[in-house]
């Protein structure tokens, strides 16, 4: 489970939201929403320690009974999916997964499993191609399948559907939801839609400001 006790955002000092207390067991999405500015995505960077300088947070943040909030990034066990990919570039599809995918299986393997997940979410063929070369929902799918291939213990969310047209937003919902089912990893899911909310979450969280 994933439990934020009494977390909030400052500016210089100051807090700017009202702090959260909430727990998110396995498989469960809790959705965060509020106004724009409010600081929904500073509250995940919080979480996954990516908070920029000017802000500062507070409150303990516990992943399956241990405190990570001091944590480094790297040692926090969050998967973080965002509005834009972030995949790297110089590197092909398949190269991207193998970067996520940390396994004691030989690389031979590892690729064998590459291959058949990306036959999964109708990538099958593609493992060669640069990023830059596939489509916005395509990239989206590699995205959402390179932060599943590293395991993590928690899922942040942070508006991952706002560039998609209708059509693919609704089928990278099933994805997720499918990948949240099948992983059981408590998740929070930062958005302004009400349709993602109504149709991923297991209970909504506004986020108020002070």
């Amino acid at each position: 489970m994933l439990t934020l006790k009494n977390v909030y955002i400052a500016r210089d000092h100051a807090p700017i939201i009202a702090p959260v207390s909430e727990t998110i067991n396995a498989g469960e999405v809790l959705a965060l929403m509020g106004p724009s500015g409010v600081g929904k995505s500073s509250l995940l960077a919080y979480l996954s320690g990516t908070l920029p300088s000017g802000l500062s947070g507070h409150g303990e943040v516990t992943l399956e009974h241990l405190a990570i909030q001091d944590l480094p990034i790297e040692k926090r066990q969050l998967g973080l999916l965002q509005q834009s990919p972030l995949l790297f570039n110089h590197l092909t599809v398949e190269e991207n997964l193998l970067f996520a995918y940390k396994s004691p299986e030989s690389r031979f393997l590892r690729k064998q499993a590459i291959r058949s997940k990306l036959e999964e979410i109708g990538l099958e063929g593609l493992e060669h191609q640069l990023p830059q070369h596939l489509s916005g929902g395509q990239q989206a799918r590699l995205a959402l399948l390179r932060t599943i291939l590293a395991k993590p213990k928690a899922l942040l969310l942070d508006e991952p559907f706002s560039k998609l047209d209708h059509s693919l937003r609704a089928e990278m919902r099933e994805l997720v939801l499918d990948a949240i089912q099948k992983t059981q990893v408590p998740t929070i899911l930062v958005t302004h839609d009400q349709e993602d909310a109504d149709v991923m979450a297991t209970r909504v969280y506004s986020l108020r400001s002070i």
